[in-house]
Parts: C-alpha cells; sequence; structure tokens
C-alpha cells in the first residue's frame, strides 16, 4: 500500500536532532563492525503469534547472513505501556553495539510530541531507526452482525471495540474518532495485543478493533474477510489506500468538519509511515548503525524472506532508517496548536 504523506509536513523544515545525524558513508578511518561470535537479540513489543511478533522472527531469521561474521539471532517479546517499556529498555539496558534491535510500535515513536518525556523516562525522538518492514494503513474493523457497514454509522450507534493498554493503536485510534467525530466507540482495554483482541470478537465479548492493518488482519484472521464475518469500516489514515477507497472504505479524515482536526488527525495517523519500526539505541556506534540498515534493506530484499513473509502474508515494503529519521525530525517540529490538539484527542480517560 503507498505510503501518505500530509501536506503540512512536507513544507516541514529539518530540524537537527543531536546524536541523530548519521551519515550515509563511512569516513576512511571506519570499517564495518565484525559480528562474529555475537548473537543479535530481536526484541518485539508485542505478545507471541501476532503480526509484529511476525515481522520480528521473519528479519530474525534472515539477518544474520547480511552481517559480518554471520551471527547467530534471537528473538523475544517485552510487552508494555504501548511499547516504551522496551524502548526505554533498550535504551538503558543492553549493550549498545549493534546487537539489540527492537520492533517497537509506530505509537512509541511519535509518543514523545504528546507524552512529557520526564514521564516516559526517555526521548523516543532519540531511537536510531534501521528501518520498518513496511508502512501501513491501519482500520477499524466491525463484526457483520452490528450492521455497521462504514465509520459513519457510528456516529450514531455504539459499537464495542477491544483495545490494548494506554498507549497502543487499537485504544488510541477508537478515542480519536470518538473525540474528533463524535464517534460511539465504546472503548474496551487491557487486552495484551490484537491476538487477544481477534480471539475476545470471536467470542463475541466485543464487536471489533481499530487500530489493525488490512495486512495484518488478513494474516491472522483472512478467513473472516472471506466469509464478511467482519468487515472494515474505517481507513485510519491521511490519505489512504486508492483500492480500500474504491471499494467504499471510508476515511476517517473524510468526516473531520475543521482545519485543525484535519491535521491533528493527520499527525496521529503520521506515525503508519513507520509500520514495523526496527530500532537500535542512541549512542550504537555509527558504523553499526549503518551496517544494520544496509543488512536490514538486504535482508527485506532476500528472495528466500519474501517467499516466507508471502506464506505468512505479511505484506514487505521496506523503508529505509535514515528516511524514517528524517521524518521524526519533521513530525517533532510539527505546529504547537497541531499538537496541543491531538494531545487533547489523545489523553487517556480517567
Amino acid at each position: 500500500m503507498a505510503r501518505g504523506r500530509i501536506s503540512w509536513l512536507a513544507r516541514a523544515a529539518l530540524v537537527p536532532i543531536a546524536g541523530l545525524c548519521l551519515t550515509s558513508r563511512l569516513s576512511a578511518q571506519e570499517s564495518a563492525p565484525s559480528f562474529a561470535g555475537k548473537q543479535i537479540t530481536v526484541a518485539v513489543a508485542s505478545t507471541p503469534g501476532g503480526g509484529y511478533d511476525s515481522y520480528a522472527r521473519l528479519l530474525s531469521s534472515h539477518i544474520g547472513k547480511y552481517l559480518a561474521g554471520n551471527p547467530t539471532s534471537i528473538t523475544t517479546n517485552m510487552t508494555g505501556a504501548g511499547g516504551n517499556t522496551l524502548a526505554r529498555y533498550i535504551m538503558s539496558v543492553p549493550p549498545k553495539d549493534g546487537t539489540w534491535i527492537a520492533l517497537v510500535l509506530p505509537a512509541t515513536i511519535t509518543g514523545g510530541i504528546y507524552i512529557d518525556k520526564a514521564k516516559l523516562q526517555y526521548d523516543p525522538s532519540q531511537l536510531v531507526h534501521i528501518g520498518s518492514a513496511n508502512s501501513e494503513i491501519d482500520m477499524c474493523f466491525a463484526r457483520a452482525n452490528t450492521g455497521v457497514t462504514k465509520l459513519s454509522d457510528v456516529l450514531s450507534r455504539e459499537v464495542t471495540m477491544g483495545a490494548s493498554a494506554v498507549g497502543g493503536a487499537t485504544r488510541e485510534q477508537p478515542l480519536v474518532l470518538n473525540r474528533i467525530l463524535g464517534a460511539k466507540f465504546k472503548i474496551v482495554s487491557g487486552y495484551p495485543g490484537t491476538r487477544e483482541i481477534l480471539l475476545a470478537i470471536e467470542r463475541d465479548e466485543v464487536s471489533g478493533v481499530c487500530g489493525m492493518s488490512y495486512s495484518s488482519m488478513r494474516m491472522q484472521k483472512g478467513e473472516w474477510l472471506e466469509t464478511g464475518f467482519i468487515r472494515p469500516i474505517s481507513q485510519n489514515h491521511p490519505t489512504g489506500d486508492k483500492t480500500l477507497t474504491a471499494q467504499g472504505v471510508q476515511r476517517a479524515v473524510e468526516l473531520v468538519k475543521s482545519d485543525i482536526d484535519r491535521q491533528a488527525m493527520e499527525l496521529i495517523y503520521s506515525q503508519q509511515t513507520f509500520g514495523r519500526p526496527f530500532v537500535v539505541a542512541t549512542g550504537t556506534p555509527p558504523a553499526a548503525v549503518a551496517a544494520l540498515r544496509s543488512a536490514f534493506m538486504k535482508a527485506m530484499d532476500d528472495a528466500q524472506l519474501k517467499a516466507d513473509a508471502a506464506k505468512m502474508g505479511l505484506d514487505i515494503n521496506p523503508v529505509p532508517g535514515a528516511e524514517l529519521q528524517k521524518i521524526v525530525t519533521q513530525l517533532y517540529a510539527s505546529p504547537p496548536a497541531v499538537i496541543a490538539r491531538a494531545t487533547e484527542a489523545l489523553k487517556a480517560e480517567p
């Protein structure tokens, strides 16, 4: 699916961030580090079995062949605080030598725009991006038996949505739609991940989920889409996907009534550019960052990885780490009024 860009973001000036001005070419004095005898840990901020976990394990099984020394690799799961538990951990605990890579959530990357960094206990804008396996278009899905066929139906009809904890997209996105559009989503939060939310949908404990991409739903519950058990009712993205739009899936931004609300919603949705973002900690040597970025893109182009991804129903549309780093800089330089409105929309309910 095509990556969206928002109009004012494209014009935003690039503001240098200390420690992130990594050059694409190593100097003559620097050489690519050897990972011989080392183990790469790919940590993922989700529970086992879901989409993020699948992407983490996919990269873990292929990246070693593109790093000097052909290191072994393992995958581990570390959930909590909308991905911030893992991000905070890699910034402070493991060695900063390139042997720890984290797959965090897109909301983790942009969280520092809205949340006091002192409360987070680290600065998300300082994470160093290795690359993203794809960019996403998050959506809302509802069971067919709700009678809901499009987002505008939820402006007058309550629908119960399963959600994760504060900071997760499955909680934030229906909350934003309630706050900005006046949607009537009843949010039942506390599920560890989308796998558990889908189980709750199957058991009829909740009627749907927001903040999940079409590719993830297709991977985990493709038969639901094929049979019509569940249907997409909105695209929560600045531009949406042309094919889905042609099929009648509404873009949430189409229902916004004021310019400031539109810009706030676009800012919130911009995190989807990060899709499945792999990062390392600030302080990782530039040579190691360059090696990991190169290995990541080569792994994403690996024929066997693509074949494995196809079998798992995973979308591979990689975004280079250097490009993501520039977007982070732009987002954190967003207009204060837009940030304030977005922050208000994302504010956790008491």
